[in-house]
């Protein structure tokens, strides 16, 4: 296995609920894998009104050395795990302050739970998770709770957290950026890759004839070559990898081909046709993150060093013009 080049600081940010403590499980992996040093952060949050009055403060005040000696536990315990980190408390908007500390920290990779606890003196960290997600600096890693396969290992001894990678694509450029990632990822901590591309069900009305199911027909023996393609510069990197081509709904059958290969973790991008939108609630990668049961590692951008020697090419010639999918 060999150390991702462009994952050298992690920020974890928790809120002290079950889906922060797996999301710390995977924070700690990532971190022994990249060689990459960890940040452990918790913010408090806690509306300004809610500093304006006596009785207020004295609340925040005890959750403040509440979640103190939390923080302390979870840095005795990466410790004695051989995982040293720098741990922060501060109080406020939990987006901000994590977005601003990944920017100040030039943070390479967020982790949080996908959902959290909902006191408002905790902070919001689905909430908080999908904002990083439209807004944040660097790629974002959301963890939802354990699952009932899930085995309890031993602290010295650590699980292979990521075994198999799905990266969808719609083969723009922010979803090559995005497998780019995940490829290095994969090699970083030894899993295997599928590489995946969603067909969307054709339109057909009462005119439908032959030279349209014909259309259907080569357009998915395109985009299937186009998938053994990268499939092959894939494999060339000496990572094992295959590919999915699938009709449907994307966000479902990403979903459901994630459940089918039993996948680790879900890697995809944020922009591209179907990415997030801050104006569309309704986009792939969103609905992936609220209904996964693996993590989704979700790519704005890669953040990759300059000079970094890609793997995946950034573009791809089209042949395809008319009905294209994505």
């Amino acid at each position: 296995m060999t150390t991702p080049p462009f994952v050298k600081h992690i920020l974890f940010a928790t809120d002290f609920s079950d889906d922060a403590s797996r999301a710390q499980e995977y924070a700690v992996h990532l971190a022994g894998a990249c060689d990459a040093k960890l940040d452990v952060l918790h913010v408090i949050e806690a509306p300004h009104e809610m500093q304006a009055d006596a009785e207020s403060l004295g609340i925040v005040g005890r959750s403040r050395d509440a979640a103190a000696r939390q923080l302390e536990e979870v840095r005795d315990e990466l410790a004695r795990r051989g995982t040293p980190a720098r741990v922060r408390l501060l109080l406020g908007n939990p987006s901000e302050h994590i977005h601003q500390a990944a920017r100040e920290q030039n943070i390479d990779l967020m982790v949080l739970g996908a959902q959290g606890r909902t006191n408002v003196l905790y902070g919001l960290i689905g909430k908080t998770a999908e904002r990083l997600i439209h807004e944040g600096p660097c790629p974002v890693l959301a963890v939802p709770g354990s699952r009932q396969d899930a085995v309890e290992m031993p602290p010295t001894d650590r699980p292979a957290l990521i075994r198999h990678i799905l990266a969808p694509l719609d083969f723009s450029t922010p979803s090559l950026d995005a497998v780019e990632y995940a490829v290095h990822l994969a090699k970083g901590v030894g899993a295997t890759v599928t590489l995946m591309h969603v067909l969307e069900p054709a339109s057909y009305d009462l005119d439908c004839g032959l030279g349209v199911i014909e259309e259907e027909s080569s357009k998915r023996d395109y985009w299937n070559r186009q998938l053994i393609d990268l499939r092959d510069v894939v494999t060339a990197f000496d990572l094992q990898a295959d590919v999915a081509l699938c009709g449907g709904v994307p966000s479902d059958a990403i979903l459901a081909s994630a459940l089918r290969q039993h996948a680790d973790l879900i890697v995809m991008g944020t922009h591209g046709r179907r990415g997030i939108s801050p104006d569309r609630c309704g986009s792939v990668a969103e609905a992936v993150l609220r209904r996964a049961t693996c993590p989704v590692l979700t790519v704005k951008t890669g953040k990759f060093d300059p000079g970094h020697r890609r793997v995946v090419p950034n573009a791809l010639e089209r042949h395809v013009t008319k009905g294209e999918d994505a």
